[in-house]
């Protein structure tokens, strides 16, 4: 700072003044300096800033796949709202390891920064509580926290679900399938919860065969569509409980068209195409024939209201931990609205 106040012809409170965009400078003064800064090639060194004011400028963000096109919108628009309030997004993958997002979460807490953004991969969070307590503002998105009470950010699982299963039984559907994730996942036994009670409401019964909740690994997902599509007991519709689900079932389906197609050329159709509705939107789901029918979350709104909130807790704000859902949306392309085989 002496040197760039001896370069500019200023004193050393001018420059503070300038580096730390605070007022009572005129722009000819603050263009001197600025040019002297340049000319000298110094940066501010916010290690030391740090020390100084005990905030380092940066959120940490903890989620399950950067890889997972859900996250994208949602990273994206934290790093906007982050970039707003002039601090730096950290950000890093759980792979849906309680274990890992634990490691990834505590090591981004010892990096100091200043509040953390967690989709939670485990069920017990109560290794943050130290962390909260010394000041880190926490906020959960997509699934609750377990056994503490902390912000959370969520999609209304349950009645996307439910409205996209009962979009299936106003197309006269009856046998209806549904594939989720695994059910220690909170977002997948909600998702459940919502087909079971579109089922219930409709008066339907739901036999075993046609639940599946695991790995949402291709291969496991494959399996159990091809069981539930076969037998005395086949679905004629399936609801898939998130975005990964819903690709396998696309693929699935095709293969199943494309067989059908080579063993009956020049019979008479004896198969019905299957409906398919889908939770989370997915890239080209309107482009394939027919498009996908989904129940559309919105991960960047997800993104935005979280990292708010925690702005609002860095800026010391009082408040109790809440629970903030926001709404889905049906959006029929086509695959829902199949109609079952009379």
């Amino acid at each position: 700072m002496k040197d760039v106040a001896a370069r500019a012809g200023v004193g050393l409170k001018t420059v503070s003044r300038v580096v730390n965009g605070e007022t009572g400078v005129t722009p000819d003064t603050e263009r001197r300096v600025q040019e002297a800064i340049d000319a000298l090639g110094f940066r501010r060194n916010d290690s030391a800033r740090v020390l100084r004011k005990g905030r380092t400028a940066t959120v940490g963000l903890v989620l399950e796949d950067l890889a997972d096109p859900f996250y994208g919108p949602l990273n994206r628009a934290v790093e906007e709202v982050a970039r707003a309030h002039g601090a730096l997004l950290i950000n890093g993958s759980s792979a849906e390891d309680p274990e890992r997002e634990r490691e990834l979460a505590l090591a981004l807490c010892a990096r100091r920064v200043d509040g953390l953004i967690v989709i939670p991969a485990g069920d017990d969070h109560r290794y943050l509580e130290p962390e909260i307590r010394a000041g880190v503002a926490t906020v959960f998105v997509d699934r609750p926290a377990g056994r503490i009470d902390a912000d959370v950010v969520l999609s209304d699982s349950f009645g996307g679900a439910r409205d996209g299963v009962a979009h299936l039984i106003a197309g006269g559907h009856r046998r209806i399938g549904f594939i989720g994730d695994h059910p220690r996942i909170h977002t997948a036994t909600e998702r459940l919860r919502g087909y079971r009670a579109a089922m219930a409401d409709a008066g339907l019964p739901v036999a075993g065969s046609w639940v599946s909740l695991g790995s949402t690994a291709p291969e496991r997902v494959a399996a159990a569509a091809r069981s539930m599509l076969a037998g005395p007991e086949a679905v004629s519709a399936v609801f898939a409980g998130n975005n990964r689900v819903t690709v396998t079932l696309v693929r699935v389906l095709a293969e199943r068209e494309r067989a059908w197609g080579q063993e009956r050329r020049g019979q008479e159709r004896r198969e019905h195409p299957v409906a398919l509705v889908g939770f989370d939107d997915f890239e080209l789901a309107d482009l394939l024939r027919p498009g996908v029918t989904v129940v559309a979350q919105d991960p960047a709104a997800l993104g935005r209201v979280a990292t708010d909130r925690l702005f609002q807790r860095l800026a010391g704000a009082d408040l109790p931990p809440a629970r903030i859902e926001l709404p889905t949306r049906l959006i029929p392309r086509g695959s829902g609205e199949l109609p079952p085989a009379h």
